[in-house]
């Protein structure tokens, strides 16, 4: 079934109405003047001459493509006014001007450097804020020239011009004639330059300003780079007939069950469109025709509405991404009756309704998960030069960590970008490029003037304007970090008014009526809990937060509870982790910074002068080379979809939870296996037949073998794809879970390991210290080059370490003071007793050299009683081991590092690491490699054990290597020293990593992950071979 309406609205094209007239050279510092004779904004389309070239989707092999890539010539000046006034003058001589590539940006090309600041603009520290006027003094400019040559066949056709993205504005000109001005970044600006353009060889001049009026509005937490990223181009359509918009907006009706698909073409001219919905197959579904012809008014534009109602439809989801082509035939009228085609236009379409009922977000009627990231546009090597091969890459790496939602943050993204979401399978929230976080949120903000009103709704509007068709947008965002105000409510109703069937997200409208979704940053656990469980008429919007878990460094603790929270489904529906990748730069850090190395650079690394904030850019739980960070992986444990439980530890009955909300779990394999302590597998099976529906659990018997043996019994369990599915292949691993079957017993451990030991086993202490000073086991010494065995209180600080303030507030355990009271031997007992009068307690060290040989060593502090004492961060050891005995092996949580607040998606298990293998390079160094859960540890001949779970680590560094000590500096894990020794770690407790922020109180890990002042002991036992 269709239906056709046409509305004709005689719009008098005024593209060229200024185009013989020069610019003021005001615009760049006028808040009200962005843009001068702009295409006008519609959605991302490319008409294709045929529909083969539709089809195949590639406008690069178009006729009526050209592409403006390559080396242009280019001339830059560090100031403002020092640019060249007849950069666009046809008689001008380039030949002493230098190159820069489009798309390329000029500080990663060598002119300038990038700036990273947070908070503030880029002048930060040098210009105070003074809107609508930018910097004069260090803002750069960059005047481009080159020469283009106009296809033949292009005479007597339109002409559009189309930058993807320039930074961050620019001035167009055509042989030697003004064309017209733009800003808003982080969209493509167009221009018709038909009136411009002659046959043959045409000079194309621009010139971009690093700062501009609109800069204000541009104030983004990530690196401040200058120049054209994204894909450049001239196309063209014909003259008088053509497509100008279209917009397709789908809907479920009947229970979710059939589709509805409107559409809204513009056209000019006399033509014939032709409507066609394609399945995947490129089977026809349905067709239309809308004809119009205009013999008076050739320019007036025409609004022609059709509407396809299609009977149970493939539907779009991110689990599900279904998409149905619609090819848009638009023919010349000729004679009354349809003539020449004149192009082809495909669009995706997916069939999804979104909507908001009651305190739920809904997709396709169903309050599903968000399982999130915000993403930058970054590349390690180009900045905001992104290639598609790249975000596939990321869209890869987000579909194997279980990711089903990316926020654009803070701009929109490269169009390519919504294509790929669209295929594979994203929601996607899409935001517009509106920050001026610089100006804060009070009532005083300059940015809730009429000022900025009109950037705010501009910047809103190209947004919605060119993305309006992607069936993965399924929220807008108005922007990030702005002071709420009548801005944004005006901007919101236009929205609504525009585009009704998606909601509106503002995070700083809070609880009010700006938003339709409660989206804060950085509400903690405790918070999401009581906003899931408040009654209060304010607690009713959907909770789902825009920003959470800041995964900057060693991060990430605590991402369980929050799940915990989301599976009561409740109102809590989840997040969007800050965020997806580091922004550091590849390069070298430059001699005064330390030695010159090949690194990942971050902010404050390229000079002295710019303003920064630091590693502050590196937040992401994929580094800027994308490789995954550790708690990556805890990150695609809690994000995974399908969930196990153990109903019967004697029978192996298992219920298995399909957590997908659209798709059942035939393409997934189970597979398990039945391990004991010494990694011997004693049974496993497979089950290939999981005909789950969503969010539906079934029974299975895995009909395991305990067996007799083994000291611990562990039930590992697997799901894998069992065929390739979109961007992952066969046999990738989506979700695990382990049980213990049979309960590990330390003190039967103890036992067979030295059943049959017979060693011999010597210890000195240091009578100044009370540390042991030799250790020989069988005639080798443990202890060489002035190693040995010392308590351990502190860690190298991370970043949420000193977010928290915890480098400073607990410094006490950093080097506490030990005052040997007491040295005893009696027998094979040696006790070292010693005040700590820094943190009043006392520590008595106990070694016991037993009839085996083994070496027991106890660790024990006694505190005092009401004592206003902080915590410490870890309670442990350090063993200085000889280098070479660098390789470790041990049975307990791995292979990943993992901390008391990340853990949950590591396997107890038996590895193998070396330590340089145990070492993480994060950005800036600090507290890396330590596992939990430890049952034994071996280091070269030396097996530790103990009678519980410890946490350990062996590094080539120390501590003090790795520490940052009160202040940051400008850091890199390459410039670190080694360590003469393996450093061998042993603690009985160590403080989570925390990751609700990272400079707050709530930086610090959750009470329950703290190790608090009190008495303590900490308890092993070394086996020599």
């Amino acid at each position: 079934m269709k239906k056709l309406t046409i509305i004709i609205a005689l719009i008098g094209s005024a593209l060229c109405a200024f185009a013989d007239n020069a610019p003021t050279w005001t615009e760049w510092k006028d808040m009200q003047v962005n843009e001068v004779n702009r295409y006008p904004i519609h959605t991302n389309f490319f008409a294709f001459e045929s529909l083969e070239k539709a089809m195949a989707g590639d406008k690069t092999t178009s006729a009526n493509y050209l592409s403006l890539k390559g080396q242009w010539k280019f001339h830059y000046v560090e100031n403002a006014d020092e640019r060249p006034a007849d950069f666009y003058m046809t008689d001008l001589d380039d030949s002493n001007w230098t190159t820069m590539p489009v798309p390329g940006m000029w500080e990663l090309n060598g002119f300038g450097d990038p700036v990273y600041v947070n908070v503030g603009f880029a002048w930060r520290g040098h210009y105070e804020d003074n809107p609508p006027l930018p910097p004069i003094k260090d803002n750069h400019v960059g005047s481009y020239r080159r020469t283009i040559s106009i296809p033949d066949g292009w005479d007597g056709k339109q002409v559009i011009a189309h930058f993807g993205s320039v930074t961050s504005n620019m001035y167009l000109y055509v042989n030697g004639k003004f064309v017209g001005y733009t800003e808003d970044s982080k969209v493509a600006a167009e221009f018709d330059v038909t009136d411009f353009v002659i046959p043959g060889e045409n000079l194309f001049a621009f010139q971009t300003f690093r700062w501009c009026d609109g800069s204000y509005c541009e104030d983004q937490d990530f690196w401040r780079l200058s120049g054209v990223a994204r894909d450049s181009y001239l196309y063209t359509l014909d003259k008088e007939n053509q497509l100008t918009d279209i917009r397709i907006t789908p809907d479920l009706v009947n229970d979710y069950t059939d589709g509805i698909l409107k559409v809204v073409a513009k056209t000019k001219g006399s033509v014939d469109l032709e409507l066609s919905l394609l399945d995947a197959n490129q089977n026809t579904v349905m067709t239309m025709s809308m004809a119009r012809e205009n013999k008076e008014k050739k320019t007036a534009e025409c609004n022609m509405e059709g509407e396809f109602n299609v009977a149970n439809p493939l539907k779009w989801t991110a689990e599900t991404p279904n998409l149905y082509t619609l090819v848009a035939k638009l023919y010349k009228i000729e004679n009354g009756k349809r003539g020449k085609l004149l192009s082809v236009v495909p669009q995706k379409v997916g069939f999804r309704k979104v909507e908001i009922k009651g305190d739920r977000f809904l997709i396709n009627g169903k309050a599903i998960y968000i399982k999130g990231a915000d993403r930058h546009e970054m590349d390690p090597r180009t900045g905001y030069v992104v290639s598609r091969e790249r975000m596939i890459e990321d869209l890869k790496i987000m579909k194997s960590l279980n990711l089903n939602a990316v926020r654009t943050c803070h701009y929109p993204d490269d169009p390519v970008w919504y294509d790929l979401c669209d295929e594979y399978g994203m929601y996607l929230v899409a935001e517009a490029n509106q920050e001026s976080h610089s100006f804060g949120y009070e009532d005083t903000a300059i940015s809730k003037t009429d000022m900025f009103f009109k950037q705010i709704l501009e910047r809103n509007k190209h947004n919605v304007g060119i993305y309006f068709n992607h069936p993965s947008v399924v929220i807008w965002s108005m922007g990030n970090e702005t002071a709420d105000g009548p801005n944004f409510a005006r901007t919101k109703a236009w929205i609504h008014a525009e585009d009704p069937s998606r909601p509106v997200h503002w995070e700083r409208a809070l609880k009010g009526a700006n938003t339709d979704i409660y989206c804060p940053m950085y509400a903690s656990q405790a918070y999401c809990q009581k906003y899931a469980d408040s009654d209060k008429p304010e607690d009713q919007k959907p909770l789902i937060q825009c920003e959470y878990n800041h995964a900057m460094g060693n991060s990430s603790g605590g991402f369980k509870e929050y799940w915990d929270i989301v599976r009561q489904n409740k109102r809590f529906q989840g997040g969007f982790i800050w965020d997806f990748v580091d922004q550091a730069l590849i390069g070298s850090v430059p001699p005064e910074k330390g030695k010159s190395v090949r690194t990942l650079m971050y902010g404050g690394d390229y000079n002295d002068y710019d303003a920064s904030d630091n590693n502050f850019n590196c937040n992401g739980f994929i580094t800027a080379d994308r490789k995954m960070t550790p708690q990556a992986y805890e990150i695609g444990y809690q994000y995974q979809s399908i969930w196990t439980t153990l109903k019967d530890k004697e029978k192996g009955v298992v219920d298995v939870k399909n957590e997908y909300f659209f798709r059942d779990l035939k393409n997934y394999r189970l597979r398990w296996e039945l391990v004991q302590d010494d990694g011997t597998v004693i049974d496993k099976g497979t089950i290939d037949d999981l005909d789950i529906a969503p969010q539906q659990t079934s029974e299975y018997n895995l009909n395991y073998t305990k067996g007799n043996g083994g000291n611990e019994l562990l039930l590992n369990v697997y799901y894998e794809l069992k065929n390739d599915e979109s961007l992952l292949k066969t046999g990738q691993k989506m979700a695990h879970q382990q049980f213990v079957v049979k309960e590990y017993d330390y003190a039967m451990a103890a036992h067979t390991m030295k059943a049959n030991l017979k060693a011999k086993t010597k210890v000195k202490f240091n009578k100044q210290t009370g540390f042991m000073e030799s250790y020989s086991c069988n005639g080798k010494e443990m202890l060489v080059g002035g190693g040995t065995l010392k308590p351990n209180f502190w860690r190298a600080v991370t970043d949420n370490d000193m977010g928290a303030g915890l480098h400073k507030r607990l410094r006490v355990w950093r080097t506490p003071k030990m005052t040997l009271m007491s040295l005893k031997t009696k027998k094979n007992v040696t006790t070292a007793v010693y005040d700590m009068p820094d943190v009043k307690a006392t520590l008595t060290l106990t070694y016991t050299i037993e009839e085996s040989g083994a070496l027991t060593v106890s660790q024990k502090m006694t505190t005092t009683a009401g004592a206003d004492m902080p915590e410490m961060l870890r309670f442990g050891m350090v063993f200085e081991l000889p280098y070479v005995l660098d390789t470790s092996k041990f049975y307990g949580r791995g292979p990943i590092e993992n901390y008391s607040d990340r853990c949950s998606g590591q396997m107890i298990g038996i590895y193998n690491q070396t330590a340089d293998e145990q070492f993480w390079k994060y950005v800036r160094p600090q507290e890396t490699g330590t596992k939990t859960g430890i049952r034994w540890w071996k280091q070269g001949p030396l097996t530790f054990i103990s009678d519980k779970a410890f946490t350990a680590s062996a590094l080539h560094f120390t501590v003090d290597e790795l520490d940052e000590g009160d202040e940051k500096d400008q850091r890199h894990p390459e410039q670190l020293t080694k360590s003469p020794f393996t450093n061998l770690y042993i603690d009985a407790e160590m403080a989570g990593v925390g990751g609700i922020d990272s400079w707050s109180y709530n930086a610090e890990t959750l009470p329950q992950y703290r190790v608090d002042y009190k008495d303590r002991e900490l308890k092993f036992t070394i086996i020599p071979e």
